[in-house]
């Protein structure tokens, strides 16, 4: 049996515009994303035998059937391979929570067992197999900060971005991103050739195009969005913003000490979940 054990990093959306309703039910995005050093840990062994196992502590996981096994499912078919994979994952990204937590898994499998089986399938491959897995997934193999455009598989390098980091804080709220989208008023359709490039070289370029289209749809249900987002400002946030379809929500440092002092700040009481991040790029 071989073994490989992958972190699988979060992402936060430093802009989300959804542009209207395509014609196969999906919605037009048009998106900043990065990717962020609070990672799961996903242990990945190959072996004799057939079938595909998931396990993960603290999670229901329907039988093993998630996104994890079903990128293990569609790359083993790829590949036209009959083995056993085991898949241990220590989640540390939040469930449900607008950080890709799920989506970086499966991408991480992906990788994994192309690794594990000498890389058989080429990167474009394995980013057409992401893509049948989820929007978000590819964003995952492309490892570095992209502009996100269709349904959020069509993806363009950013330069580089200001060095900052950030305070991100969960609620611990499950939120479903379908119900987001279908609650989703869209007054008017728009349109990408008219939606500036997110390019930006500075903080104040970043805090100026910070914009979810979604939040206030969350935001509407979960007070908590609010609740969070003040508080950031209270401690000094230079900007926030929901991550995504939420219920995280990050603020903006140029010091890490700032937002260390920030986190330190939360009431021991207080049952958000709350970590210190740095860009991985």
């Amino acid at each position: 049996m071989k073994t490989l054990v992958i972190d699988a990093p979060a992402k936060i959306n430093l802009c989300l515009h959804v542009l209207g309703r395509r014609s196969d039910g999906y919605h037009e995005l048009a998106m900043a994303m990065q990717r962020i050093d609070l990672a799961d840990r996903v242990e990945i062994s190959l072996g004799c035998g057939k079938g595909v196992e998931v396990w993960c502590e603290g999670l229901d996981l329907d039988g093993g059937e998630n996104i994890a096994s079903r990128a293990a499912r569609k790359f083993l078919r790829e590949v036209q391979l009959s083995r056993r994979v085991s898949i241990r994952i220590d989640k540390q990204i939040p469930v449900a929570a607008g950080l890709g937590g799920g989506s970086s898994d499966a991408a991480s499998v992906l990788t994994g067992l192309n690794r594990l089986c000498g890389q058989p399938v080429s990167l474009a491959r394995l980013r057409e197999l992401a893509a049948d897995l989820g929007a978000d997934v590819p964003f995952f193999l492309f490892e570095r900060p992209a502009w996100a455009t269709g349904t959020g598989t069509d993806l363009q390098p950013l330069p580089p971005l200001p060095d900052v980091c950030y305070l991100l804080l969960n609620p611990g709220i499950a939120v479903s991103t379908a119900w987001v989208y279908q609650s989703l008023q869209l007054t008017k359709g728009g349109e990408l050739a008219n939606l500036p490039r997110f390019s930006v070289s500075s903080v104040p370029e970043l805090l100026a195009s910070l914009h979810n289209d979604l939040e206030s749809v969350t935001a509407g249900r979960y007070p908590e969005i609010s609740e969070m987002k003040d508080f950031l400002r209270q401690q000094g946030a230079l900007g926030t913003l929901m991550s995504g379809s939420g219920a995280s929500v990050f603020g903006v440092f140029t010091d890490p000490a700032a937002a260390e002092k920030a986190l330190a700040a939360l009431p021991r009481e207080c049952s958000w979940k709350a970590f210190v991040v740095r860009p991985l790029d």
